[in-house]
């Protein structure tokens, strides 16, 4: 039986801002190398045969180059120019996609994923079309109302994470639509088509690198705090 082809789109879309930092987050340097390299090698490392497509913003394709040949990073992947939103770069990664299988999209700033994370969501997308990583929220919960506010359970909430894991034809068929205001994630434009959503337990550890206090978390990570 042939091998099922898998992908990963890795959507590192992101600027300096929220860093306050000048360089995009993607880039900025975490236990020696940019924290997109720490992303790209956890797939790598899950499957060396995974097929690659980094989506990055046009003009920060030049500047990505000079930093593989600094870093003498050669693992193999694509890149793609992004779009305008999450969503338009997610649909030209997918572009780049050419035979059928299972594709991961994933955040470039997510680079602690474990293995057995990625793993765990390629299977379940294998078995049930779908697979979203998630975790439980640790803090309790209120919902805004007109009223003001008021406490629901926390157990019954999850806090989405990536990869999110899909075959290759539901996702495509997803973004043929046109983008929506409430298409924060994947899985909320695939359920939109009406897939339902499989949910694949997360880690803690994978956090989203996005302020000045994830990065010293990040440095502890990845240097084994």
């Amino acid at each position: 039986m042939a091998q099922t082809l898998e992908y990963a789109i890795i959507v590192a879309g992101g600027s300096g801002t929220r860093m306050q930092h000048d360089l995009p987050k993607q880039f900025i340097e975490v236990a020696g190398k940019p924290i997109l390299m720490h992303t790209i090698e956890r797939f790598s490392k899950y499957n060396p045969a995974v097929r690659l497509i980094v989506v990055l913003p046009q003009e920060q394709l030049v500047t990505w180059r000079e930093l593989c040949r600094k870093y003498n990073f050669k693992l193999f992947h694509m890149t793609v120019a992004g779009g305008a939103t999450r969503f338009g770069s997610v649909k030209n990664g997918l572009d780049a996609v050419m035979g059928d299988g299972l594709v991961a999209v994933h955040d470039g700033v997510r680079p602690f994923v474990e293995v057995e994370t990625i793993k765990a969501a390629f299977d379940a997308a294998s078995k049930y079309g779908s697979a979203v990583v998630a975790v439980s929220p640790k803090d309790s919960i209120r919902e805004l109302t007109q009223e003001g506010s008021r406490a629901v359970p926390r157990t019954k909430y999850k806090l989405v994470q990536t990869p999110q894991v899909f075959q290759t034809s539901i996702l495509r068929k997803a973004y043929e639509q046109p983008e929506q205001e409430h298409f924060t994630d994947d899985a909320s434009v695939v359920e939109s088509i009406g897939q339902q959503i499989t949910l694949v337990d997360g880690s803690y550890r994978n956090i989203k690198i996005t302020t000045p206090e994830d990065l010293i978390l990040a440095e502890a990570f990845a240097t084994g705090g």
